[in-house]
């Protein structure tokens, strides 16, 4: 199938083409993502009205919609220009009146001529204690109650587009649904109770009760699970595609690494075993390795992730290390350079500052392979990087990474093995979302003598008591960092709060006790900065988040977070874990500004009673959703209409090993179940991961 199917071709038609939608109204869909009937299709109403009509509004319970027949009584025009009219109106029991604002006269007495009954629907509520509905949406004649939506599905606006319009729409939309064949497993659809899809979608925008507009009603659960599906196709068809990559089978001795072992003050934990085994069974089969090592904070994957890269030095092959900053990529180096000095590797660094002739010679040595491992940032990937036998890349921090860019990596050519690494603690809904193309391995332990960090709630109206408490914190010895908020998205407020901060400690503190690190130095200073506060020159490091992942001092024992509130969870996780990493007994102190939103309360508490950043990070995907957990412009996470990445994690783990069992049962996707699977692909417009199966 090397186009969409014809089947679909109604689906995909201009917006256009349905019912009351004019080039002005197609506009204003497309600013909300309706660009096709087959977004239309897909977007569901939230909620639902219930027009049936009562005998009398005696005993209901405004304000809520009602449908009354009842006889007009009166019209009392407005004592004062531009005032409502008002009609009084009398059901089986009761007495209400509909109210109109810039109404002309002659249209209410045509349209409700005093001593007739009409049909009545809109929302009443009760003003003054009397019973009233404003400018009702419904004036029929009695006997025209078929004309009256017993249950009115609402729609998610935008200005300028109302409910009816997105009703005629839809119901336009509705009318092309093709029947397609079946792409859910047939067990998994009776064990659900799931309808077929096209039942599936009629239901969800015919709701007749609140729950029919629930997450987990049949109809929209089943339509959840179509996305999840498509996407999870998607990623393991990219799976398969990069296992399908012939490797190199790296076979590890185990000699370099018994000697760092040896070298060990402390044994390494469970967890970062299990890991090391994965990694290195991967890496010894003959398909090429593409595998996530997820761990919190201070778990020792650092460790890990350098005991693999001697399993590639020990089958004879060189292996990489990426970084997303030169800080990062120098710190890489300093915390291998003494494991690989116990095993008798030679480790180098390459960033864009290698310039002439010492650039030249590491190149020299890296393609003649007596560099063993190179640690650095992108510029390891650029055109005159020539390895001599690469056999492992180790990337950091992976969220800057999504899927198409691992594969564009993965495309270098080289029969390389990837492992790539994240502090972030992803919950399993997005982990499975972002990297089910990877297996995964995770480090849920702490290494032995990790002391927990003292964590507590000052409010800054306290700033003097937290500076004294400094004060003696740094004439015992100690270090600490302190960090400003990014106030705005705007670099030269950020700049400001931590220069003015920074001034504000040094006056407190002495002369050359404090130092300032920002995103908008020069590469240079930010490297002196940190290299003073590591070497215990400087005390205290103002900082802006440019330290969250990575940095390692573990003198350092204090953290001060400055507006804490205004950070997210995993970010506090995050900078809370640069303290706690030596002997002293940490400290975390997060100011906030009073008074605090429920919301930044309840992140801040989380924080105080739990250190496990995987708790961290369910608790973060719960109060801010998928998009922000990740920042989704470069996130790689997909943007569901219908599934709900939070609250349907489950959903989206059964898809995966569906898609995955599907894959394995029919690879090209020729059986009935998998051609429908094709036609999901092109529905959801995955139109790259059928590139894939054509290629296959």
């Amino acid at each position: 199938m090397t186009g969409r199917p014809p089947i679909l071709f109604p689906l995909f038609a201009e917006i256009e083409t349905l019912p009351g939608v004019g080039s002005k109204t197609a506009r204003l869909l497309a600013q909300t993502g309706i660009a096709r009937p087959r977004d239309m299709a897909f977007t569901l109403p939230h909620s639902v009205i219930d027009r049936r009509p009562v005998e009398t509004i005696r005993g209901v319970a405004a304000p809520c919609v009602v449908s009354v027949v009842a006889e007009i009584e009166a019209h009392i025009p407005s004592r004062r220009k531009g005032g409502p009219t008002r009609i009084m109106m009398r059901d089986k029991a009761a007495e209400f009146q509909l109210v109109f604002f810039h109404a002309r006269g002659d249209y209410l007495q045509k349209q409700l001529p005093p001593g007739e009954k009409r049909l009545i629907s809109g929302k009443l509520e009760v003003f003054d204690g009397v019973a009233q509905i404003v400018h009702p949406d419904y004036i029929l004649p009695p006997d025209a109650v078929g004309e009256l939506p017993r249950f009115e599905p609402v729609y998610p606006l935008t200005a300028g587009i109302t409910q009816k319009v997105m009703a005629k729409a839809a119901a336009g939309a509705l009318a092309r649904l093709p029947d397609l064949a079946e792409w859910i497993d047939p067990s998994l659809m009776a064990r659900e109770g799931w309808p077929a899809w096209n039942a599936a979608l009629h239901a969800a925008h015919a709701p007749e009760m609140l729950a029919d507009t629930a997450q987990a009603a049949p109809a929209r659960q089943r339509l959840a699970y179509d996305e999840f599906f498509a996407h999870q196709l998607t990623l393991a068809l990219a799976r398969r595609q990069q296992r399908r990559l012939r490797g190199r089978e790296t076979k590890a001795t185990g000699v370099l690494s018994g000697k760092v072992l040896r070298a060990l003050p402390y044994e390494m934990t469970g967890a970062q075993r299990r890991a090391v085994e994965e990694i290195t069974a991967d890496m010894a089969g003959p398909r090429r390795m593409n595998r996530l090592l997820q761990g919190d904070v201070g778990s020792g994957k650092t460790l890990v992730a350098f005991l693999a890269l001697l399993a590639a030095v020990e089958a004879g092959g060189q292996g990489v290390m990426m970084a997303p900053t030169e800080i990062l990529a120098r710190q890489h180096l300093d915390g291998l350079a003494p494991l690989a000095a116990s095993a008798g590797v030679r480790v180098e660094i390459l960033t864009g500052r290698d310039k002439g002739a010492e650039r030249a010679a590491k190149l020299t040595d890296l393609a003649e392979g007596r560099i063993h491992i190179l640690v650095g940032t992108h510029a390891v990937f650029q055109k005159d990087v020539e390895f001599n036998d690469l056999r492992l890349v180790v990337i950091d921090e992976q969220h800057r990474f999504g899927v198409s860019q691992r594969m564009e990596l993965g495309a270098k050519g080289e029969a390389a093995d990837v492992l790539v690494m994240t502090a972030t603690p992803i919950p399993r809904s997005l982990a499975l979302a972002q990297y089910g193309d990877m297996d995964v391995s995770v480090l849920d332990e702490k290494p032995p003598g990790r002391k927990p960090v003292k964590t507590a709630l000052i409010s800054t109206a306290r700033l003097d008591e937290v500076v004294a408490h400094l004060r003696r914190a740094v004439a015992e010895g100690r270090q600490c960092y302190w960090v400003c908020p990014l106030v705005e998205e705007s670099e030269r407020v950020d700049l400001t709060s931590a220069e003015d901060r920074f001034r504000f400690l040094r006056a407190a503190l002495g002369e050359g006790i404090v130092g300032l690190v920002h995103g908008q130095m020069a590469v240079a200073d930010k490297d002196a900065a940190m290299a003073d506060f590591s070497s215990g020159r400087t005390r205290v490091l103002v900082a802006t988040t440019v330290i969250e992942v990575g940095v390692n001092v573990p003198n350092a024992s204090i953290m001060v977070i400055e507006r804490a509130e205004s950070f997210g969870l995993a970010q506090l996780h995050q900078l809370r874990g640069r303290v706690g990493r030596g002997s002293a007994e940490s400290t975390c102190l997060m100011l906030y500004q009073a008074p605090l939103s429920d919301a930044g309360e309840r992140r801040l508490q989380i924080l105080r009673e739990s250190e496990d950043g995987f708790r961290i990070a369910e608790e973060d995907l719960a109060m801010r959703g998928a998009g922000d957990v990740i920042g989704t412009a470069q996130s790689g996470v997909p943007r569901f209409r219908i599934a709900d990445l939070e609250r349907q994690a489950g959903l989206m783990a059964v898809a995966q090993s569906d898609a995955r069992n599907l894959l394995t049962q029919d690879p090209e996707l020729q059986t009935a179940r998998g051609q429908a699977a094709r036609v999901l692909l092109w529905l959801m417009e995955q139109d790259r991961s059928i590139r894939l199966i054509d290629v296959g």
